[in-house]
């Protein structure tokens, strides 16, 4: 082999150990880039999972929660749905149904006591209307509002008409819990929130009167 020869090919030996050195460092860098990337989007999606499946199972259990019967409900027939100029003396307090003025009361938070017949027009609605004394501890009234908040279906207002410290009211339903932080009472929200039993579940809310 002349020395040419032998120069081209040492010379050819040399660029091709420097371009493996340079494959394995980019196949490395590859592997490394990749590798990590797919770890990440692994994790990603097991926490994904992990949260939908944690957010279906809490559903599953509120569901099911509020399938359950509530202790101490009282339920109440036959409940007329006139729509009426004139006050009515519900037998219950608050009013659970009968008849009702034309314009509903929307659904919130009130710090003074609301028109009773305007309220029931809501819980014809499918709304729930939680009631307090005016002398509930202030507290306890935090407690209520925080219940409340942010649910577009419910009511909550002073009553300085009813004896029991704190009320849950539907259509047709009412229960007497013993305290703000009875944990009925949020079971009772999600069970008759736009409940089927209510004539109308799902109409307005909102619209209708502040009051």
């Amino acid at each position: 082999m002349s020395n040419a020869a032998k120069r081209r090919s040492e010379h050819q030996a040399i660029v091709a150990s420097i371009r493996a050195k340079q494959n394995a460092k980019q196949r490395r860098w590859n592997l490394l880039v990749y590798g990590g990337f797919g770890l990440l989007l692994t994790a990603i999606i097991t926490v994904v999972a992990i949260t939908v499946t944690g957010s279906v199972q809490e559903r599953n259990r509120a569901a099911e929660e509020a399938r359950k019967p509530i202790e101490g409900i009282q339920t109440f027939t036959d409940l007329s749905r006139n729509h009426v100029q004139t006050s009515v003396d519900y037998p219950q307090e608050p009013g659970v149904g009968g008849d009702h003025a034309p314009i509903w009361t929307n659904c919130g938070i009130y710090t003074t006591p609301i028109n009773e017949q305007n309220a029931v027009h809501s819980l014809e609605h499918g709304a729930v209307w939680l009631t307090y004394k005016p002398d509930l501890a202030a507290d306890d009234i935090a407690t209520l509002t925080g219940l409340v908040r942010d649910k577009p279906y419910v009511l909550l207002s002073p009553d300085p008409n009813q004896t029991a410290a704190v009320k849950a009211t539907a259509w047709g339903t009412q229960l007497e819990p013993t305290a703000a932080d009875d944990t009925r009472i949020p079971v009772f929200i999600r069970a008759y929130a736009q409940s089927p039993n209510a004539p109308e579940p799902g109409a307005a809310c909102t619209g209708g009167t502040n009051g």
